[in-house]
């Protein structure tokens, strides 16, 4: 066997996948999961984005496009990011990847030289360490607390500053605690001076009033990630992109052609059908999802988990299950295989989030409910 780059020794396994996996392979064998690991909606893509891609079928749109994508899709990203930022948003400043995770691959490998370090707050998205390792960058972890809805602490940012310290990335809403960051806080987490990835993919799924303030209006130097999987249930589209500093346009255009060519053009229409036809959707979705959550975190509760608060945004709760071990990942697992419900460890969050269980809940609230009884059969009712 042939040597193997020893960058790709840093990169750990993702855990919501390997649990996913397992998962898979028990319903192939007959076994009925309940899967509350994914951050994947249970909604089918609206019916708008359906016909737009049958029909771009039909007619044969089937071909590369321009590798920042097809300019009226660009064009209406602009108009709703910066509907939604509050901004406005030039169309020369998109570029549209295939899936959010793309953007991101393209902005570290633009971003980084090895050794630059990159701010992360914690409890965080598995991949973004990943990504910034798989450039040679070297993440820093900065804590957030649970009691005080995982906000970021600026000054907390501020104090991991070095000489290496090249960016710093955030999701808000984010994965996997489903915080929404303050405007002050993104302005203050501008103000730093290290580059801000700010990644927004979940921005429309928000409760109790919450509201996303975009990096886009706190600067003109954020790389901004954002995509359709989430808010439009379009994660098998692959369909995310990128709003970036103007002078970085040539050179993410240069590495798109060189490693994607182009998103999908069928994805790009039913992206087109979804700006233009898909807020009532998103409005409907969001509302189930602010009832799952109420139903799930009541039920969390009740059997002993720790949740001081409500997730403002997202799809997601990550519950302190620290009462049955602080092995995270054994605890998953060991649900998996006893009671069929699949959740996500904490550890893969980070060291941050190791003795609490992430649960997603774009699951039904039917399978929702069955999985908090079954929950209650193996793990016993709270002494």
């Amino acid at each position: 066997m042939g040597r193997y780059a020893a960058r790709t020794g840093g990169i750990e396994p993702f855990l919501a996948m390997e649990v996913l996996e397992r998962a898979q392979a028990m319903e192939r064998d007959g076994v009925r999961v309940l899967h509350l690991e994914i951050g994947e909606p249970d909604f089918p893509a609206p019916a708008s984005v359906l016909a737009a891609t049958r029909l771009a079928l039909d007619r044969g749109q089937t071909r590369y496009t321009d590798s920042r994508g097809l300019a009226e899709l660009r064009g209406a990203i602009a108009r709703d990011k910066g509907r939604r930022a509050g901004v406005d948003v030039d169309p020369e400043r998109v570029l549209v990847t295939q899936g959010t995770s793309p953007a991101m691959l393209l902005t570290f490998s633009l971003l980084l030289e090895a050794g630059d370090e990159v701010l992360i707050p914690s409890p965080h998205y598995p991949c973004y360490p990943s990504f910034v390792r798989l450039f040679g960058g070297v993440p820093v972890f900065v804590p957030t607390d649970p009691e005080r809805g995982y906000a970021i602490d600026p000054a907390r940012m501020r104090e991991a500053l070095t000489p290496r310290t090249r960016a710093l990335v955030y999701g808000s809403p984010a994965n996997p605690t489903g915080a929404v960051q303050e405007r002050a806080t993104v302005e203050a987490l501008a103000s730093l001076g290290p580059t801000v990835v700010a990644d927004e993919i979940y921005d429309g799924l928000l409760y109790d009033g919450a509201a996303v303030a975009s990096a886009l209006a706190a600067t003109d130097d954020a790389f901004v990630l954002d995509g359709f999987s989430k808010r439009h249930a379009m994660t098998g589209f692959r369909l995310g992109y990128v709003v970036a500093p103007s002078a970085a346009m040539r050179t993410l255009q240069v590495l798109q052609q060189n490693l994607f060519i182009s998103a999908s053009e069928l994805a790009q229409r039913g992206g087109l059908a979804a700006l233009a036809e898909g807020d009532a959707s998103v409005r409907s979705m969001a509302a189930a999802y602010g009832r799952r959550r109420s139903l799930l975190v009541e039920g969390l509760r009740k059997l002993g988990f720790g949740v001081p608060t409500l997730p403002p945004g997202a799809f997601y709760v990550l519950a302190d299950a620290r009462r049955w071990g602080a092995d995270s990942r054994r605890l998953a697992f060991r649900l998996l295989e006893e009671a069929h419900v699949a959740v996500t460890p904490g550890v893969d969050f980070g060291a941050a989030g190791e003795g609490f269980l992430r649960f997603c809940y774009a699951a039904s609230e039917d399978v929702i409910a069955e999985a908090i009884a079954r929950l209650g059969d193996v793990l016993g009712a709270p002494s």
